[in-house]
Order: structure tokens, then sequence, then C-alpha cells
């Protein structure tokens, strides 16, 4: 699974949730995050869970769909 940069960020803001505070509550540290909004970094598959979880969707909302 590939994070969708702009789904998590769309996902974060509807929330009204900051950086800092998906960081508490997923333990990913906010530069990353920020870096993996902008499409700069990546997320492990357990990580993108966390993501997902703590935004309230499934990892298949803030991810990009794998081609066979």
């Amino acid at each position: 699974m590939r994070p969708h940069a702009s789904a998590i960020r769309y996902r974060r803001e509807a929330l009204k949730m900051s950086l800092a505070k998906l960081s508490a509550l997923t333990g990913i540290n906010k530069g990353h995050l920020s870096r993996v909004e902008n499409g700069k970094a990546g997320l492990g598959d357990k990580n993108i869970h966390r993501v997902a979880e703590a935004l309230d969707a499934t990892p298949d909302d803030i991810t990009h769909k794998e081609s066979p």
C-alpha cells in the first residue's frame, strides 16, 4: 500500500485535526507525517493502519489502489 498524500491531508483537515494531534494519536513523528502529506515520504502498512484509524477511515480511503 502506498499512502495517498492528498487524501490523508483532506481527511485530517476535514476533522480539524492538527499534524501534532495526528502525531500524538499515531505515535508517528510530526515531521514525517508532514513529508507523507507532501508526497515526499511513505508509510509502512502498520502505520497506514494507525493513520487510518486516527482519521476514522479505512486504509483503502487513504492509499493508492495497487494494480495487479
